[in-house]
């Protein structure tokens, strides 16, 4: 398992993090083996720090805080990816040699997505867009991840800010025979986590 934004990765990539680095070498060693390989590349999972951050100030203001602007994103839920490999370990045989990309069901901006989180709860929820170096120290930073996870968290923040997370993939539906779960069913599933 990768995750897609290493698609737009080559051998001189440098705005990338540590972990998308791997992710990539990774991908060009297995592609060079010849091994009956099975790439699964997964957007940026809804359970990833970096929107546990953002929706954790749903619960205090009325309001994810995260530094996207006006950008796009797609994010996963971690139950339909771990749904798609179940798949594939059943019966590899028709997903050696391809790549499966996995996306949640739309991209959109984080306006969008804090209207489906206050439809989910039934109460008003905004959007504030935070500057990306105020949101590292304030949000990020305390959270005291290690050091290769916080690098890797702040570097999504910052390509999310630049669009690169705006895709829409068909990798879930094509696998499991049904359409991936949204930021509002994360929501109803993980009601806690949206409430004081």
């Amino acid at each position: 398992m990768s995750q897609l934004t290493v698609s737009e990765m080559d051998l001189t990539s440098s705005s990338e993090s540590v972990q998308h680095r791997q992710q990539w070498l990774v991908e060009q060693v297995l592609d060079w083996s010849g091994l009956p390989v099975v790439q699964i590349r997964p957007t940026v999972f809804l359970e990833n720090p970096l929107f546990r951050v953002g929706f954790s100030s749903i619960a205090r203001n009325g309001s994810i805080r995260l530094p996207f602007g006006r950008a796009r994103t797609s994010p996963v839920a971690a139950g339909d990816v771990a749904a798609v490999v179940e798949e594939i370990l059943a019966d590899p045989a028709p997903h050696i040699g391809r790549i499966h990309e996995l996306t949640g069901p739309r991209s959109e901006d984080i306006a969008a997505m804090a209207a489906e989180v206050s439809a989910a709860l039934g109460r008003p929820v905004g959007y504030t867009d935070v500057p990306l170096r105020e949101w590292i120290d304030d949000e990020l930073r305390p959270l005291g991840l290690p050091d290769h996870v916080f690098q890797h968290t702040a570097t999504m923040a910052r390509l999310h800010a630049e669009n690169r997370y705006d895709r829409k993939a068909e990798g879930v539906e094509q696998v499991t025979g049904r359409p991936p779960s949204g930021v509002a069913d994360y929501v109803r599933k993980n009601p806690s986590l949206f409430t004081r």
